[in-house]
């Protein structure tokens, strides 16, 4: 998450919350918080349009999971702590939802296995129908039974 967006969910300035963070870094890992690169921060700003004064003036933060959590106790305020628990809810839900999808994916790949698997299988029995139900060449033709003659009839 962005540093602007969790101020505001913790209801403190964006300059307070990195004030925060930044004096106390130990807390902050690189795989807790990472600063965004101007690059990123241009592609956001397509995504979501500039400001009217201007933006920012230096680059945001973004937080993982791990720094969310983190943030709670930097922000020793009863809101903080509100808002701290409803995101760690958030984050198991998405993970959550994340690994259903994961095994709806797989179940739709087997399917999709099986049923190329059918269709090759179906693709053969129609070949064997189609080769039962085609006229045979005369010279394949199995020859024709002498007719019996009707009636009685001496020995020969």
């Amino acid at each position: 998450m962005i540093d602007r967006d969790l101020a505001n969910l913790y209801g403190v300035d964006t300059k307070y919350l990195t004030r925060q963070v930044r004096r106390n870094s130990t807390r902050f890992p690189a795989d807790f918080m990472f600063q965004l690169i101007s690059q990123e921060v241009t592609n956001l700003r397509c995504h979501f349009g500039t400001s009217s004064w201007g933006g920012r003036r230096y680059l945001p933060y973004a937080f993982t999971e791990q720094g969310v959590a983190m943030l709670s106790t930097v922000l020793n305020s009863e809101r903080a702590i509100q808002v701290n628990i409803a995101i760690m809810r958030a984050f198991v839900k998405l993970k959550q939802m994340l690994a259903s999808h994961k095994e709806l994916a797989y179940k739709v790949n087997e399917l999709e296995r099986n049923t190329t698997r059918h269709e090759t299988e179906i693709q053969t029995i129609f070949e064997v129908i189609r080769q039962l139900t085609e006229p045979l060449p005369p010279e394949e033709l199995p020859a024709e039974p002498p007719k019996r003659r009707i009636g009685f009839h001496g020995d020969p």
